[in-house]
């Protein structure tokens, strides 16, 4: 009930997120034409994350390890995407790079503790078999690098977190994307992962929020 009462009370507080998602999908703008334009839409909703969480001000950030490692990693989830506009020019690694930055920092943010190991197997086995299938659509760096990534987003999600949900749908976005480019065309792949990665992004900083202390709630 309390974490009902506290979403109710943050979600005014999204409505420049879900109208910068919504202008995203309205504009669609064509992968197949880069530009800074396309990545200031892309990343638009990344930077309201942002606003949202300074919103409550530096020293509720400066208190909670958790809240600054998360708005480290929305700043580094906003470069990745910035260069996955470009990742048929080359940047796809630039952008995968970035993104193992991001789970590292929600891995650290969240905590490794209390362990769930139940959940750890379960995760485990998810990521094996992941992995496994990519395996032999994979060559060159990919075949490490997506690797070390796989496990990056493993190490947060199989912890307990407030953001399980969250971390669901990352992984949901980042199996998308994988599967999309070294093994065959996802329908819709560009609608699931964008809207996947926006709801993951949304509900891991709503869950940064949530944990705050009674006293470092802000009055708006």
């Amino acid at each position: 009930e309390g974490d009902a009462k506290e979403g109710l009370i943050q979600s005014p507080k999204l409505v420049p997120f879900f109208k910068a998602t919504c202008v995203y999908f309205v504009l669609w703008l064509p992968t197949s034409s880069p530009s800074w334009f396309s990545a200031l839409i892309k990343c638009l909703p990344i930077f309201c994350l942002w606003v949202f969480l300074l919103a409550h001000g530096i020293n509720f950030l400066v208190a909670h390890r958790s809240a600054n490692r998360i708005l480290a990693g929305l700043i580094f989830s906003a470069v990745g995407d910035a260069f996955l506009i470009w990742q048929e020019q080359g940047y796809f690694v630039h952008g995968l790079l970035m993104f193992a930055i991001t789970h590292i920092l929600y891995s650290s943010a969240f905590g490794m503790k209390p362990l769930d190991l139940k959940a750890g197997f379960v995760m485990t086995l998810v990521s094996s078999f992941c992995y496994t299938f990519l395996y032999s659509y994979l060559s060159g760096p990919f075949t490490y690098l997506v690797a070390v990534y796989i496990l990056c987003n493993d190490l947060w999600t199989w912890t307990k977190l407030s953001a399980c949900i969250g971390a669901v749908l990352f992984m949901v976005s980042d199996l998308t994307i994988a599967v999309n480019k070294f093994c065959f065309p996802v329908p819709y792949s560009r609608a699931i992962i964008m809207a996947t990665y926006y709801a993951a992004q949304m509900l891991i900083a709503l869950s940064a929020v949530e944990r705050r202390s009674p006293s470092l709630k802000v009055h708006w």
